[in-house]
């Protein structure tokens, strides 16, 4: 899926919407796509034409941005997909930052933050300068209600459960101070990613579990923009926050316009009907190179934050351990997963999918955050060796037959799904080379590709799947997807969890890494887990593709990308490039358009990498989108 940023997660019912769950990313930026625009209007049944993108319209600067994701909710309590959790970083203060220079936390809602001599206490101190879009102050209080109410899992743990586990009380004796207590300690109380919420309208909710915040505009919050309209797969529209507490956005109103085709948004691109595209989530090496000389367009490489991978169903089950779903038995064989990753040639696909824009996979981690990334030993690594892979097969009882099939001592022919996106290229493209290589080994493979893959996701109706999550600054999101505890308490219903995995080593590891205060400690901790992921064989990160978008200089002057040295613009960990966009006097040209604090068409010797999100939704998944 896509969550926070990662892959999809399941969508929820079509009022809001991916793969990887959050950060799920899969949210995954696996699996969305994201395009942008700057324009005067949209497409709409009262103004059915496009119009020429323009940073003015009347007076009032507006920025549009294309987009192929969709919302799954606009409740924090729900959402996971990246272009969801996008909107809720916009327009909510979490407790800190992320430094747009270097990822190292900064003010956000409070100020300061303090731990006990045992770590068992933080105090927060609340800023006094930030209020509710409606006028009221925003306080301590407020954060102090959003976490106890995440606590009560009264239909509210769907997005950000991981964060309050650990959590055994939350106070705000004043309306600048805020007090958690731990039950042990944890090392993320400085990246506690949750949306901080007006209680005077959030306590006033009836059922939280079937509330997507999408009816009554404008949305009270205190980011740097407010929330005005929204349609389902057509627009979400917001306007600057001249009360902001770090100042107003330049551009007085930020539009996200759904697109559904990658090549459209493009177009329209070129035709000035929008002003910045990213795609699902990153250009293709062909959309990119056709936009490389066109003037006033300029193309932008950075770091992705993005992995792209195959998940195996290890068997789907509640976290009373009743079994559910159709998943196929040979799975849970270390050595028939271990041999399908073994008739997978990463450094082809970089090469022919990708295009070179792109890393070849390794751990769970992306190279971007270089603390906690980690690669496997040259003993241990699963490089690509079809006939190790037959060896495994034929040791694990699954040998070829006089047609050349694999079957099992049932007699039955090995033949697997993959949920596939079918908005997502790249799963399509992979899907080809798995069937040719997988059919090598006599294995037979369906490419199953939905337009929404949450529902067979969420139900454990599938074999494998295209996955992939943004990831974030601190990884213990992506980790916790992971986790037993992410498990769902029904059958068929949404859950943290990424693709049911549930065992005992891995949740003494995350355990572990969560209480760890000493960095270096701490990111030895996150490797052995990823090596666990990878020597389990339950994920397989294929590639870490590179973020590449486009804007036009005509309509954005400047903006800053995460990280600024050379980062990619959509998907951030935080809200620095719409707040920051400068607009432009309509007159700049492609060779003068570069950013302000930020690189912008990074030279060749440039490490590019895709800048992705992580799709989820409340009900829904979709695999490959991403959520953060």
């Amino acid at each position: 899926m896509d969550t926070q940023d990662q892959h999809g997660r399941p969508a929820v019912p079509k009022t809001a919407a991916p793969h990887r769950p959050r950060g799920r990313l899969r949210l995954v930026l696996a699996g969305g796509a994201a395009a942008f625009t700057l324009t005067a209007g949209l497409a709409t049944p009262l103004n059915p034409g496009p119009q020429e993108a323009r940073a003015e319209d009347g007076g009032k600067k507006v920025l549009t941005v294309a987009v192929a994701q969709s919302v799954d909710s606009l409740s924090p309590f729900l959402a996971q997909r990246l272009l969801s959790t996008s909107m809720h970083r916009l327009t909510y203060e979490y407790l800190t930052n992320y430094d747009a220079k270097n990822n190292k936390a900064i003010d956000g809602f409070a100020t300061d933050w303090k731990p006990s001599a045992d770590k068992l206490t933080w105090t927060y101190t609340i800023r006094d300068d930030s209020k509710w879009s409606d006028g009221k102050p925003a306080t301590a209080e407020d954060a102090a209600w959003t976490f106890n109410k995440v606590m009560s899992k009264e239909g509210t743990a769907t997005a950000n459960s991981n964060f309050v586990t650990n959590f055994k009380k939350v106070t705000a004796p004043s309306p600048t101070k805020l007090v958690i207590e731990l039950k042990k300690p944890q090392a993320t109380m400085a990246a506690l990613d949750v949306p901080i919420v007006p209680k005077h309208v959030w306590e006033k909710v009836d059922d939280i579990s079937k509330f997507n915040n999408d009816k009554d505009f404008p949305v009270v919050g205190n980011g740097p923009f407010i929330l005005t309209d929204y349609k389902v797969d057509q627009y979400v529209k917001l306007k600057a926050n001249k009360d902001f507490w770090r100042g107003p956005a330049k551009f007085d109103e930020l539009v996200f316009k759904t697109y559904k085709d990658q090549d459209a948004a493009v177009s329209a691109l070129r035709k000035g009907e929008v002003s910045f595209v990213a795609g699902q989530p990153a250009l293709t090496p062909a959309q990119a190179k056709s936009l490389e000389n066109v003037e006033n367009i300029k193309v932008n490489e950075g770091p992705g934050r993005r992995f792209f991978a195959i998940a195996t169903n290890p068997g789907a089950k509640t976290k009373d351990g009743k079994k559910f779903g159709d998943g196929h038995p040979a799975l849970l064989d270390k050595k028939v997963r271990q041999a399908l990753f073994l008739s997978v040639d990463r450094d082809a696909l970089v090469d022919k999918v990708f295009q070179g824009n792109a890393v070849a996979g390794a751990g769970y981690i992306p190279p971007r955050f270089s603390d906690y990334a980690w690669k496997p030993s040259a003993d241990q690594e699963l490089k690509y060796d079809p006939e190790r892979a037959a060896e495994l097969l034929d040791e694990a009882g699954y040998e070829k037959n006089g047609d050349g099939k694999r079957v099992g001592k049932d007699g039955k022919p090995l033949d697997f799904r993959i949920l596939c996106h079918a908005t997502d290229p790249n799963d399509k493209a992979v899907g080809k080379y798995l069937k040719e290589w997988w059919g090598d080994l006599g294995i037979g493979l369906k490419v199953n590709c939905l337009d929404d893959v949450s529902v067979p996701w969420y139900a454990g109706e599938y074999d494998l799947a295209f996955d992939g999550w943004s990831v974030n600054p601190d990884p213990d999101f992506v980790l916790g997807i992971h986790t037993c505890a992410a498990l769902p308490e029904k059958a068929k219903e949404s859950a943290a969890t990424d693709n049911f995995i549930c065992d005992k080593k891995y949740d003494d590891l995350y355990a572990k890494q969560l209480a760890e205060y000493d960095p270096a400690k701490r990111a030895d901790i996150v490797k052995q887990m990823q090596s666990w992921l990878y020597d389990s064989g339950y994920m397989n990160v294929l590639a870490y593709p590179n973020a590449v978008e486009a804007y036009r200089t005509d309509q954005i002057e400047s903006i800053t990308t995460m990280p600024t040295a050379a980062g990619n613009i959509y998907g951030q960990d935080g809200y620095w490039s719409w707040w920051s966009a400068v607009p432009a006097d309509g007159k700049s040209s492609s060779k003068d358009g570069s950013s302000t604090g930020v690189i912008i068409g990074i030279a060749a010797a440039a490490v590019v990498l895709v800048g992705g999100g992580v799709l989820f939704a409340l009900r829904r998944r979709s695999t490959a989108e991403d959520r953060e």
